[in-house]
């Protein structure tokens, strides 16, 4: 695949959201609002198992989150966590929130980009 792969998460960057977020993970993950996160990350950093399926893959990722998301491609009206595919500066939507939302684990996640990547 010739098209980078970027990720996008429903969440804000910086110290400050990061640590909110951490702390909604942990004490309210029934209501944390980025499934993305919720299934990849554990409290100290990207799970082992995601690492290495993200190294399997013969593509080029981006990791984004929303603030960045409308920064760099002015896109403010995505239904976020979402996945795109790239082609040059044109981001192209490729996993849709309710897909990402609809796995509750890694292997469901790992599945479905799979059966995408075809």
């Amino acid at each position: 695949m010739s098209a980078t792969i970027v990720f996008v998460y429903n969440a804000d960057s910086g110290l400050f959201s990061t640590l909110t977020d951490l702390a909604h993970k942990t004490f309210a993950p029934e209501t944390y609002s980025c499934n993305l996160c919720a299934i990849t990350f554990g409290t100290f950093g990207m799970r082992l198992e995601w690492k290495e399926f993200l190294e399997s893959l013969d593509s080029n990722l981006e990791f984004l989150h929303r603030d960045e998301l409308v920064k760099q491609y002015g896109i403010t009206d995505a239904r976020l966590p979402a996945i795109f595919l790239k082609h040059s500066d044109t981001l192209e939507l490729w996993v849709t929130a309710a897909e990402i939302n609809g796995c509750s684990s890694i292997a469901e996640l790992k599945e479905l980009i799979t059966e995408k990547l075809g």
